[in-house]
């Protein structure tokens, strides 16, 4: 593409250019799409500014032909100006530009943009007259608009609804508004902050909402205004949770900034009237795993504020999300205070503390050993995965050899990561041993997983291995092992077992799963 365009990007005739344009990409066979050619495009190193925006609008205003217009959108990304925002918001009216035009505006004008995006949007909710009101700059009406929209978007949805709203200029107005409107407005702000950390859409959308840091401020400053609700609660408590180990850490916060973000919602947590959390014993399950959770996240969070070791670079902490949008659950990691996964893989979760700790695969020793950390969303086979090598080295602990099957674009190469061994070790025996975050399912579950890695003759006798245990996801109060067996004809096969929530202490439940698996082929029973 530099060869096919680059010499025109210099051009003194920008409509001379335009048209061998147009010629040069009508001859190409096969036909490059707008995403491939919007890549080329960007890769094209640029010696005049000056000549190469000219023939950017040129091809933008006059083109005929669509790839030739999507060549000038993708070089206004680069090189646009304030005063191509009305073109482009122009040609945004015809839907098969509606992409491009919207990935230059993102560049140049981010709130046009996601104007433009939901304006397009196809789904059950109806965003016009919101939009209506943003447009008529009408800012009390774009907060009842914002209020009424349904709590249950989509991730990006989310991020463009705060984008095109203003949210942080919102949220900067509630201390001027009464309180039941400023509570509200700073409630539907904390929804959509935790929509935005969903792993739903693969990468987490926070990272693409510039204004997360003001957004997460005028929230923090709102919270004392919130009546204490369980949603409210849970907002609060996910705010935190995503502050002090999610993906929201990455941003460019400056001095103190999220420390004081976290400080704030931490007092409105630590108020008396907030100590204390509905019992939901009568209540339906969903309601009741949400009160429990609540409960062990206060614990978590407000007791996560203790120093680390001298020398301690590592940290591991589990992560488990509000059961009202449920994900699995994460042992993220963090190197310096940066939570490693979104930094440098991005397109999932990290893997979970049954993957990563009860196995010890995080233990160094002499023998090097590749650990993986994360998976893509989809599956390893489709988008990769995070491998890294640790081993021990002296009093280090050192990680190497970063491999992930299928690169992401964009991320940089990780660096060897060198830890003190002392801190090291006694960071994973921490996080190892911590089970503040489990459930009794998941508790019966490590133990299953515990008893049949300390007892293999009670599988090896049936010809079945332990794949996994954990629990389900539209149950976690059912705990799941998963075996694998090798068929007749060669593949192997899984078993799955379930086993339901009972009211025994998860101690017992384990001590009679063990048993049947020691007298029964779960073949029999499994599924």
């Amino acid at each position: 593409m530099a060869r096919l365009l680059g010499p025109l990007l210099a051009a003194p005739d920008p409509v001379e250019a335009a048209e061998e344009v147009h010629r040069r990409l009508d001859a190409l066979d096969p036909p490059v799409r707008h995403r491939t050619l919007r890549l080329l495009v960007a890769g094209i190193p640029v010696e005049n500014e000056e000549r190469a925006r000219a023939l950017a609008r040129t091809l933008v205003r006059t083109g005929t032909g669509y790839l030739a217009v999507c060549t000038g959108l993708a070089l206004l990304t680069e090189l646009g100006e304030p005063q191509d925002v009305p073109y482009l918001w122009t040609l945004g009216r015809l839907r098969t530009l509606v992409r491009p035009v919207v990935h230059a505006l993102d560049a140049l004008d981010r709130p046009a943009g996601a104007l433009l995006e939901l304006r397009d949007h196809n789904g059950p909710v109806t965003f016009g007259p919101l939009l209506a009101a943003v447009e008529a700059g009408d800012r009390t009406a774009v907060r009842k608009r914002l209020v009424a929209l349904p709590g249950d978007l989509s991730p990006v949805v989310a991020r463009r609804v705060a984008e095109a709203s203003g949210l942080a200029e919102l949220l900067a107005d509630v201390p001027g508004l009464p309180a039941a409107e400023g509570a509200a407005v700073t409630a539907r702000a904390g929804r959509l902050l935790f929509l935005m950390t969903s792993l739903r859409d693969y990468q987490p959308e926070i990272l693409s909402y510039p204004d997360a840091p003001r957004a997460y401020e005028g929230f923090a400053e709102g919270a004392g205004l919130l009546p204490r609700t369980l949603d409210h609660h849970a907002l609060l408590l996910s705010a935190v949770q995503e502050l002090s180990t999610g993906p929201a850490v990455l941003h460019d916060w400056g001095p103190g900034r999220r420390e004081a973000v976290l400080s704030e919602l931490t007092a409105v947590l630590n108020r008396p009237e907030w100590r204390a959390v509905p019992d939901g014993a009568d209540d339906e399950p969903g309601v009741r795993r949400r009160v429990a959770w609540v409960r062990r996240t206060r614990a978590q969070v407000l007791a996560a504020g203790a120093p680390q070791a001298p020398g301690a670079r590592l940290r591991i902490a589990v992560h488990e999300r509000d059961p009202g949008d449920p994900a699995t659950v994460e042992a993220r990691v963090l190197v310096d205070g940066r939570p490693l996964v979104p930094d440098h893989f991005g397109r999932g979760p990290a893997d979970s503390p049954e993957e990563l700790l009860f196995p010890g695969a995080l233990r160094a020793t002499d023998e090097p050993r590749e650990v993986r950390l994360a998976e893509a969303y989809c599956t390893e086979g489709c988008c990769g995965a995070l491998y890294v090598t640790v081993r021990r080295e002296g009093e280090q602990v050192v990680w190497s050899g970063w491999r992930c099957p299928v690169p992401p674009a964009g991320k940089r190469e990780m660096p060897e990561l060198r830890f003190d061994a002392a801190a090291y070790d006694a960071e994973v025996a921490r996080a190892e041993g911590d089970e503040s975050w489990m459930w009794p399912a998941r508790r019966a579950a490590r133990l299953i997983a515990a008893g049949l890695r300390a007892r293999p003759d009670l599988l090896a006798r049936w010809g079945v291995r332990l794949d996994w245990a954990g629990t389900a996801f539209r149950d976690p109060d059912e705990t799941t092992i998963s075996l694998l067996y090798d068929a007749d004809d060669g593949h192997a096969r899984q078993i799955l077992w379930s086993i339901p929530e009972d009211g025994t202490p998860p101690e017992d439940r384990a001590a009679a799963a063990l048993r049947r698996l020691g007298e029964e082929d779960p073949r029999a029973y499994g599924r």
